[in-house]
């Protein structure tokens, strides 16, 4: 939730409170009338109004004088629908206020909480209370004292009493008459109480921040079970209260994760509560200092549940054999493959060579993986692919698979790496790094959950996952350099080959085609211009190095003098005509609103179902999808019919919200579906989408009410 967000609600609730202190709420507080305990009082009540929550000032002993005696403030609402707030109440609320009016001398201390719980609506995180709750304060007695009379203690108290569907500001004049002199009479609830209220960590918690998220070190014995781990900031508007958190745990030590509200943050010591779960926990204030990233050994507890690591590895290679039949790889490997097979090389030359194209796979790949996971550590918002969201990128990707197409369509040869070139590792080692960097925009079934999950693991096994993503796109070709079978069912070699590399040049073409409308895209129509220009001079320069190549003559220093200028152009000329103004996006039949979490906040809180999905325009699959499943009239009427409110977020460019989003659905990228029942989480769709299953999904939902439309609900959205 945005800083502002969060300031209006404070702002609105700070009124809502001021009106209860008037009156206006028509809900005021008085206490209850506790069981009888001498040297306890209950506060006058005001006639006519009723609680909610009931309150009352209670006293452990009686005061000695020079020493320590502890109050409580008791909570207790009248039916279990209602709940208070803990000192940082969340995403909304009202936290204690206390006003004391103490004889002189007397000083009362910060008042001591229980653990608070987690209630999420609408994705709003609060802090809260429900049930009976006593907040500890701590009261010094002067030694100046006078045995044998009674303090007159008060307390001017506000709170809030919140049910899901309502609020109410409450306030009362809390009352308690203290005998002062040797400890008396006591009440055995406070033993209770003071087990509820957590201790203070003994050991030294620390923190830092990457400009999106806090990092914490928390020393708890290793003994200690962790099964649902929660950290409650107390901070007001440092962090994301609904965002996930995730934990990681090595030994006696807890790395807690936390995205950041405000990524500017810098805050001197950062005051918390751990929950154990079932409100038990301990207190710490966390300082600056190294938050150490945990390896290999490392356990991930709590938060977003990943599935285990030889399950991961096997969804990742999975993923790359699938990358394989990609019209950007295909080609590629396959004219490799074929290679392999005319030049019938020794078994050893077709294992060295199924080795080194599998080197440039795994290492592209991996380091692709190391790059991301490294950026975002740095605290930039990135998922996999992300170098696509890079015009400079693109446009160096759009010049390679230009002259890739020149070459497969007999345009030019490359004497040194030549993609068809067999028997050299460094041409194998190429192409693989090649054939992984164009495999990079694809997702698809299975590599979803591998992904993800990279994000929230340690580097260690991340990085196993990335390599294991690598193997499996390098496996065909491993498999027919180390399996004299496959390779001996490969076709013979013959003129056919020829013409089969230049049919494989139509794949490549549309490739580069496709790069050319995603340069437009992310830089604009006249980037896209000075891009095109560019990539005609150099496959101007290359029709005429391979005409000086079939003459026999020396053919590379003329394509250096011939592409040297449009090189020289297109440096001056790229940056001048980029745009950064975000492209519209593309039509779509159900009208989409584009994603915000303030938006998609907002029509989850209506009764409609919606549908949201999360796309980009140099995401193969996405797209697939969108023209197979989503853009269907079938799935718009029923769409229709069933009121759904659809949502779509644009990831072409980077997007730090649709990043944060990805991440927290446990998405390292798109596409991404997700449906949402009215007032209930949201339900992750498969990557590979059908008409069938929208529709089922739609005819399935819950009935919107009458008179609301999905036009109807989207257009209440604000802009």
């Amino acid at each position: 939730m945005s800083a502002i967000r969060q300031f209006v609600q404070r702002y609105l609730l700070a009124l809502l409170f001021a009106f209860g202190l008037a009156g206006l709420s028509g809900n005021a507080v008085y206490a209850q009338n506790p069981p009888a305990i001498a040297g306890q009082i209950s506060p006058q009540p005001i006639p006519g109004i009723d609680n909610n929550i009931e309150a009352s000032l209670v006293a452990e002993n009686s005061a000695v004088p020079g020493e320590e005696v502890m109050l409580a403030i008791l909570f207790e609402p009248l039916s279990a629908e209602w709940h208070g707030y803990w000192k940082n109440p969340g995403d909304a609320g009202y936290g204690l206020a206390l006003d004391w009016d103490l004889p002189d001398g007397w000083q009362v201390g910060e008042p001591q909480y229980p653990v608070p719980q987690k209630l999420l609506i609408f994705d709003l995180m609060n802090h809260v209370y429900k049930g009976e709750h006593a907040v500890l304060v701590p009261l010094t007695v002067p030694a100046g004292a006078s045995p044998g009379d009674a303090a007159q203690i008060a307390v001017d108290a506000q709170w809030l009493a919140c049910t899901d569907e309502i609020c109410v500001a409450e306030q009362g004049r809390l009352e308690l008459a203290l005998p002062i002199g040797d400890a008396a009479f006591g009440d055995n609830r406070f033993l209770r109480w003071r087990t509820e209220i957590p201790a203070m960590l003994d050991s030294e918690a620390h923190f830092e921040t990457n400009g999106t998220s806090l990092r914490m070190a928390i020393p708890v014995p290793e003994a200690l079970n962790l099964a649902d781990p929660h950290v409650y900031i107390a901070d007001l508007d440092l962090v994301q209260y609904a965002a996930v958190q995730t934990f990681m745990r090595d030994g006696d030590l807890l790395v807690a994760e936390i995205p950041l509200s405000d990524p500017d943050a810098d805050p001197a010591t950062v005051e918390a509560v751990l929950s154990f779960g079932d409100s038990n926990g301990v207190r710490f204030i966390a300082r600056p200092g190294d938050v150490p990233i945990l390896g290999i050994g490392a356990a991930k507890i709590g938060g977003q549940e990943v599935q285990s690591l030889p399950w991961l590895l096997l969804a990742a290679l999975a993923g790359g054999l699938i990358l394989n039949i990609m019209p950007c790889v295909f080609p590629i490997l396959s004219l490799k493959a074929l290679s392999l097979a005319k030049a019938g090389g020794s078994e050893q030359t077709a294992r060295r060579e199924g080795l080194a194209y599998s080197a440039g796979v795994i290492l592209a790949c991996v380091a692709l993986g190391a790059l991301m996971l490294a950026l975002r550590s740095a605290g930039q918002q990135v998922g996999w692919a992300f170098q696509l969201q890079e015009p400079g990128v693109v446009v160096i990707l759009l010049v390679l698979a230009a002259m890739i197409t020149a070459n497969f369509a007999g345009v030019f040869d490359v004497p040194s790496i030549s993609l068809t070139r067999s028997g050299e590792p460094a041409s194998a080692f190429a192409t693989g790094l090649l054939a992984a960097v164009a495999a990079t925009p694809c997702t698809g079934p299975f590599m979803a959950a591998a992904l993800g999950a990279a994000l929230l693991l340690p580097p260690v096994p991340a990085l196993a996952l990335f390599a294991a993503l690598g193997l499996g796109l390098a496996l065909p070709f491993l498999l027919i350099g180390f399996v004299p079978a496959l390779r001996n069912r490969l076709p013979k070699p013959g003129p056919w080959m020829e013409r089969f590399r230049k049919l494989m040049a139509i794949p490549m073409g549309l490739t580069a085609l496709a790069l050319i409308w995603l340069v437009a895209r992310l830089g604009g129509r006249e980037f896209a211009v000075m891009a095109l220009v560019l990539v005609a001079g150099l496959i101007g320069a290359l029709i005429i190095t391979g005409r000086l190549q079939r003459a026999g003559k020396m053919a590379w220093p003329a394509f250096g003098l011939i592409a040297a200028p449009f090189v020289l152009f297109a440096a001056f000329a790229l940056p001048s005509t980029y745009s950064s103004a975000a492209a519209e996006q593309a039509s779509s039949i159900h009208r989409p609103l584009p994603y915000s979490a303030d938006a998609l906040a907002e029509v989850r809180a209506g009764d409609a179902p919606v549908f949201i999905w999360f796309t980009a325009d140099w995401c193969l699959t996405c797209k697939v999808n969108e023209r197979v499943a989503i853009e269907r009239e079938a799935v718009k009427d029923a769409f229709d019919a069933a009121g759904v409110v659809t949502m779509r977020g644009d990831w072409t460019r980077r997007d730090a919200a649709i990043t944060e989003y990805l991440a927290e659905r446990g998405a390292a990228g798109v596409p991404l579906y997700v449906w949402y029942q009215p007032g209930e989480d949201g339900e992750q769709l498969p990557q590979i989408l059908t008409p069938e299953s929208l529709v089922a999904l739609a005819e399935g939902s819950t009935a919107p009410l009458a008179g609301t439309s999905p036009a109807d609900a989207q257009a209440a959205v604000p802009d």
